[in-house]
């Protein structure tokens, strides 16, 4: 069998399948989040937002639509003469992630400051996983080894992704904890 993606179960595992799970049950929570947040402060489609990018997440996991992505660019860059270059690129490309996602975590509580810690704390995960997801994709095999190491049986790129998840899920928990805690 070739490399080459095709479309099917990218990961019919059972950690797989958990964090697909995962997914689902942070999207169902910003969706309840979503009915139950008092704030009027913008923007208005918060949760509803989160719960989108959630699920769209839950089907990547299993599409395995990162890898389909990995695949073009590498058939481009072969195509333009850019392989042989590629470790260069993909460093670059990691930086570039990095730094991004390091400006984002700078610049969005600026800009969301009148944001309730909620929606802060998911908005935080979001960015998490939005750097462990694009890093994890560049196929960078000095990354790819790192996140493939284990502990106690635990790979860490579970450990990253879940992780990722859970304070997500955690910032729509909090809204819903709260407004049970207001009665």
């Amino acid at each position: 069998m070739d490399d080459r993606w095709h479309p099917g179960i990218g990961d019919p595992t059972a950690i797989g399948w958990i964090t697909v799970f995962f997914y689902v049950a942070a999207a169902v929570l910003c969706g309840a989040a979503a009915r139950r947040d008092s704030s009027r402060a913008p923007p208005p489609r918060f949760w509803e937002g989160l719960a989108a990018i959630l699920l769209l997440l839950a089907v990547n996991k299993q599409l395995d639509l990162q890898s389909l992505l990995t695949q073009v660019v590498r058939d481009w860059t072969k195509a333009h003469g850019w392989y042989e270059r590629r470790r260069e690129l993909q460093a670059a490309f990691i930086f570039a992630v990095a730094a991004i996602g390091f400006a984002a975590l700078l610049v969005v509580p600026s800009i969301i400051r009148r944001q309730e810690m909620p929606r802060r704390i998911a908005l935080a995960g979001l960015i998490f996983l939005y750097c462990f997801i694009l890093v994890r994709a560049s196929s960078f095999h000095h990354v790819d080894w790192a996140l493939g190491v284990t502990l106690l049986s635990v790979r860490v790129n579970w450990l990253l992704e879940i992780g990722g998840i859970v304070i997500v899920a955690l910032g729509a928990l909090l809204v819903m904890l709260r407004r049970v805690a207001a009665r």
